[in-house]
């Protein structure tokens, strides 16, 4: 397995991001790169059976998969597909992220991927969640702290198995390549370009600064309409 050590990014900046959760990324990331107010993040709604799980910061593992027709490998084919993918799931820059589009386009979902075998796997192998828009599975057998983002929950795995791996993929309309940085958490994913990440805590907490007054009077016993205006100015002028 490789360490942290060697990826693009020091540890301390991944930490620092994941004591934030996604919104509140997503917020810093207005400030410091505006021009990907519109890109770069989950549009579409995903299930989380695990809501009280923490943010979760790391190196995307992109994957293709489909379920509804049967693979043309042999089975001979199929289990060295199968080493392929582990061994590039649990190697490169960590942690990892499993990021895995479902291409049975109008049958999306339509068999799980995961359970409580890969989720377990996938832990082992170094990651520290799945973000799909195809189904999961096993919920209550699932790997402990294994974070889950998902289109679907549903009973069966089909004929489910990966196409293909790292290439380019497209999850509830976040686009994400082989080693992307990830930030995600309950209410969805976005990624964060390498170059800017470290500056986005600092960012947060400005945001933070700038919510201060106008959280304080909405949450006041003595709330006025005159308090509110005068609590917005305080928090434009917060640099």
């Amino acid at each position: 397995m490789t360490t942290s050590a060697s990826a693009p990014l020091p540890a301390s900046v991944l930490e620092a991001l994941a004591r934030y959760d996604t919104p509140t990324i997503c917020n810093a990331m207005e400030i410091v790169a505006p021009e990907r107010r519109l890109i770069g993040y989950t549009v579409k709604p995903l299930v989380c059976p695990f809501p009280t799980l923490p943010p979760i910061v790391g190196y995307a593992r992109t994957v293709a998969i489909r379920s509804v027709l049967k693979s043309g490998l042999s089975a001979e084919e199929q289990s060295k597909r199968r080493i392929e993918y582990y061994e590039y799931v649990g190697t490169g820059f960590g942690p990892r992220i499993s990021v895995i589009q479902d291409i049975d386009g109008p049958d999306v979902g339509y068999g799980a991927f995961w359970g409580e075998v890969q989720s377990a796997v996938h832990k082992a192998l170094g990651c520290l969640g799945v973000i799909t828009d195809g189904s999961i599975r096993d919920i209550p057998q699932w790997a402990p702290g294994f974070q889950a983002l998902a289109g679907s929950i549903g009973p069966s795995h089909a004929w489910v198995h990966a196409e293909s791996f790292g290439g380019e993929v497209r999850v509830a309309g976040m686009t994400v390549r082989s080693d992307d940085l990830i930030h995600a958490d309950s209410h969805g994913a976005i990624v964060i370009p390498y170059d800017i990440a470290a500056k986005l805590p600092e960012a947060a907490e400005l945001c933070g600064r700038r919510e201060t007054p106008i959280l304080d009077i909405a949450r006041s016993k003595d709330f006025t309409l005159e308090k509110l205006k005068e609590a917005l100015k305080r928090s434009a002028e917060i640099h």
